[in-house]
């Protein structure tokens, strides 16, 4: 997938900002949808197409920050860049902190901006295409067994098969048997290409886990 098929967001109650902004963005072919409050942006936002958010700070019933936090909470990837007429420091770093890729004073250079949002177009790619890869990997991981995980999580905490056999009372032929396996399941064709693809996806803390 590519940044041509992304698209750019504008959550503004600046109906003249919303239609300057979306116009700029169709001279080099950006597709952009515009949106006058986080409700009606909410109703219309599908999280499987990669997209960008140009999100203003202050507007009715649900502000820029809320909404920010609200994405974060379904766990979006969409990269946000924030616009206001009266933004500060402390406003900018609290929404950096949050997630957000930029922060940006109105008036804004409109050739900055530009730029600005064909950089995070090709962020929300890259962010997309993981999320996607990362769901292929969890759905793989699903099909082990019980005793597969088991020898999987010890494999990802560097133990030889002599170990792993020892740890859970089998032979040393059945545990090089499990490991086949779990390659073939998870679609690697070698120890160190399966703990790179897996560790990604499976932190320690879940590992610990059945």
């Amino acid at each position: 997938m590519t940044a041509c098929s992304a698209i750019a967001y504008i959550v503004d109650d600046d109906k003249e900002l919303r239609t300057s902004l979306a116009w700029l963005l169709e001279t080099v072919s950006v597709q952009a949808e515009c949106f006058a409050s986080a409700r009606e942006f909410l109703a219309a936002y599908d999280p499987k197409r990669p997209a960008c958010l140009v999100l203003d700070v202050r507007m009715p019933e649900t502000g820029g920050f809320q909404l920010q936090e609200i994405l974060n909470q379904r766990g979006a990837t969409l990269p946000i860049i924030f616009v206001s007429a009266h933004g500060d420091i402390p406003m900018s770093v609290k929404a950096l902190q949050k997630g957000a890729i930029d922060f940006v004073e109105k008036p804004y250079n409109p050739q900055q901006m530009l730029e600005k949002i064909q950089d995070a177009l090709k962020r929300a790619v890259q962010l997309h295409d993981g999320a996607e890869q990362h769901k292929k990997i969890r759905a793989k991981l699903d099909k082990l067994t019980a005793r597969e995980r088991e020898i999987l999580r010890r494999v990802l905490d560097g133990m030889s098969s002599r170990i792993i056999a020892d740890e859970l009372h089998i032979s040393v032929k059945t545990v090089d048997v499990h490991r086949t396996k779990i390659r073939e399941k998870l679609g690697v064709v070698s120890t160190a290409a399966l703990v790179r693809e897996v560790m990604e996806v499976w932190p320690a803390s879940d590992r610990t886990q059945d």
